[in-house]
């Protein structure tokens, strides 16, 4: 169920600030107890981040706040399927959970990969509540690693599943 006025954009050139914020405010999108203010990243470095084409960061937004956020890495391989994404980081503020704000978020990635070809995304879950959320959302875990899990998105005739990380 996704909020009706949430809106999803990708993080690009100019939102150093929307970075900026997200360090700022990381414990009200993470576990209670889990995170904390984080250190922003130098000028320098939050340009790059930006400007790379390998980074694909989402935020939605609601009446001009940022809720919640995804960041990805696009993988290039030296093998078929030749790319996949990294899902890296996920979160949404507290008071805008279990309104379909990270499921909108992780739709909006499926969106996109589909659009680019790519059909596998893989996360590593830390603890049981992502671990329920990533199931929820269509992801599998890659048994006996009960924490490694990948999500098959269909790109064109063709899907492909690559087992890319043992966890012991």
């Amino acid at each position: 169920m996704k909020p009706m006025s949430v809106s999803i954009r990708r993080l690009g050139p100019g939102d150093e600030a929307t970075l900026e914020l997200l360090n700022r405010e990381d414990g009200d999108f993470d576990l209670d107890g889990r995170s904390h203010e984080l250190p922003p990243l130098k000028p320098n470095l939050a340009q790059r981040y930006l400007a790379n084409p390998s980074v694909l960061h989402w935020v939605a937004s609601l009446d001009g706040e940022v809720i919640g956020f995804l960041y990805c890495a696009h993988l290039l391989l030296r093998t078929d399927p030749g790319q996949e994404l990294l899902l890296y980081e996920i979160g949404v503020r507290k008071a805008h959970r279990r309104q379909g704000v990270g499921r909108a978020l992780l739709e909006h990635m499926a969106r996109w990969m589909q659009s680019n070809d790519i059909s596998v995304v893989w996360v590593c879950a830390d603890n049981r509540v992502a671990v329920d959320f990533y199931r929820g959302c269509g992801f599998a875990s890659e048994e006996p690693q009960p924490v490694y899990m990948t999500r098959v998105v269909e790109r064109g005739s063709q899907s492909v599943t690559r087992t890319l990380l043992s966890l012991g």
